[in-house]
């Protein structure tokens, strides 16, 4: 290996134009960091907007108008600009080759690519959503409302259009990586569960992308040309759009989740000095949910006019993908029992998201059950669900993923009191803000709504406190990483005790991420026997 393999990525070449044109995977993830965490800020501030604005009955900071548009920003940015590319984009990108043994990806110029791509996609987005009359459809573009706007949805969908393709490049990219280019030793079986779950999303961004690319040109189509696909005055179905939107949009809940999921197996399993339970069963069930997920699209469509026949089995296969989600929740709580537990703050958010993601999991349950759905289709129960499984899920073990890795990235270890009082902030205002919504839906409050009934005012008012809470954590938390970055003390190799061949490198990773090819010879969670050499 040559002398410049063994300089600290970060100091090899430095420069921003550097930067820019890098081919080094980790570079490609920190750039993903910056882009992905400026936009959940930007979508959170969108939320904060929404929470205030819902304080009161009737108009309180804005107009019906810009009430759309404000919740339209804030779908917008969270799904497609944070949480769809955030964790393969950053933590993907950044450790996949070092845990499969590798020096990059399999094609580091298509990975560079798929940054610029997510780039441009944001631009274009951005200009949809706020030059001109805005965007106010919602995230999900739904027609005839988005034929007949005269908000930019070309652009929006455009956006969107480009976003797809770095994500599909992306998905291609970790595939041939994953198949390709593991180290001697590492076998299917020995790899990582966070790279499995990587290599489960990656197959879902190839396959299933490419359905909302089709159903968004379409869209752009019927409003340039006035072809007829979804508008019923032309002889279109606008049901057929929403058939075609949550094919992808159901399997995209778990391109944003499955990675997340890879993260607590690696985190549970660090701080319980455990060798994880059933490790192939957790590796399958990632592979299993990749496979459910294109089977219960309909079950966002319950009260569309679909025949019950198709009610019916898409409320079956529903129920069904509780299976392999049940085989993660009940693996990683048997991997607890009787480790030797340390509760520093990656452990925390892994804690938080076992419970979170439960209560997002049993209440998808509740919503696959035609009867409950009924009552509960277009109410805030729907929004508190979908936040439990988002926000709960993804965005939790994503912090955990941050924290967990953030000494081997940056070579310094973060303030841990400050990462403590993050979690108790974050998790506290969480539960508030959406538990409050759970109420609300079961008492009726309808979603997307500019105004409501007086008797509302009170849980609103929670869930708006609750929402202050979690914008407090997050201050704490990006003081926390700005000034550990900077500030904080020198990270040692291995600072968790942990087994996977990324804290078998440097902190932070050289320039091709080993000095010597490393050879495995224990499966990744084999505490007691030596750490991959």
């Amino acid at each position: 290996m040559s002398h410049a393999a063994n300089v600290n990525f970060y100091k090899a070449s430095s420069g921003l134009k550097n930067w820019l044109i890098t081919l080094d995977h980790k570079r490609i993830g920190i750039l993903y960091l910056y882009t992905t965490l400026l936009s959940f800020v930007i979508g959170g501030i969108f939320a904060l907007l929404v929470r205030l604005e819902l304080f009161t009955p009737g108009p309180t900071i804005m107009s019906q108008q810009n009430y759309n548009r404000a919740f339209t920003l804030h779908g917008a940015i969270m799904v497609f600009w944070f949480i769809i590319p955030a964790v393969p984009g950053i933590l993907g990108n950044f450790f996949l080759p070092i845990m499969i043994g590798a020096k990059d990806v399999a094609f580091p110029k298509l990975n560079l690519l798929s940054y610029y791509l997510l780039i441009l996609g944001m631009a274009v987005n951005l200009y949809g959503l706020m030059a001109g009359n805005g965007a106010d459809t919602g995230w999900t573009f739904y027609t005839p409302y988005s034929i007949r706007t005269g908000a930019n949805v070309v652009s929006m969908v455009l956006g969107v259009f480009l976003m797809g393709f770095s994500s599909i490049l992306t998905g291609l990219n970790f595939i041939a990586t994953t198949h390709t280019l593991r180290c001697p030793g590492m076998t299917w079986f020995r790899m990582p569960l966070f790279v499995w779950a990587i290599y489960a999303t990656a197959v879902l961004q190839v396959f299933a992308t490419p359905v909302i690319g089709i159903t968004l040109l379409l869209l752009a189509a019927e409003r340039f040309l006035g072809i007829g696909f979804f508008d019923p005055k032309l002889g279109g179905d606008p049901v057929l759009f929403q058939h075609f939107f949550w094919f992808y949009s159901h399997p995209a809940v778990y391109i944003m989740i499955l990675p997340g999921m890879g993260i607590i197996s690696e985190v549970l399993t660090t701080f319980s000095q455990k060798t994880i339970f059933g490790y192939k069963a957790v590796a399958a069930s990632s592979l299993g949910l990749a496979f459910v997920s294109f089977l219960v699209w309909g079950h966002h469509m319950f009260t569309s006019g679909q025949s019950l026949v198709a009610n019916f089995l898409f409320s079956l296969f529903t129920m069904a993908t509780a299976v392999p989600s049940a085989v993660k929740m009940f693996n990683w709580v048997a991997t607890l029992y009787k480790g030797s537990i340390s509760l520093k703050t990656p452990m925390l958010f892994a804690l938080g998201f076992l419970f979170t993601f439960a209560i997002g999991g049993l209440t998808g349950i509740f919503l696959g059950a035609l009867s409950i759905d009924m009552h509960f289709q277009a109410t805030y129960f729907v929004v508190a669900h979908f936040h439990y499984v988002m926000m709960g899920g993804t965005v939790v073990a994503f912090f955990a993923g941050l924290y967990y890795w953030f000494p081997k990235m940056t070579g310094k270890m973060y303030n841990e009191m400050l990462g403590r009082v993050n979690f108790v902030l974050f998790f506290i205002g969480f539960n508030i803000t959406f538990m409050a919504q759970f109420v609300l839906g079961v008492n009726g409050m309808p979603r997307r709504y500019y105004d409501y009934l007086p008797k509302y005012t009170g849980w609103n008012q929670v869930s708006t406190v609750g929402s202050w809470i979690i914008a407090l954590s997050v201050i704490v938390m990006l003081f926390n990483f700005i000034w550990s970055a900077l500030h904080g003390e020198k990270a040692p190799m291995n600072p968790w005790n942990s087994k996977g061949l990324e804290w078998t490198t440097q902190s932070p990773p050289v320039l091709e991420n080993f000095e010597h090819t490393p050879t495995v010879t224990a499966g990744p969670y084999e505490y007691g026997t030596p750490v991959h050499a």
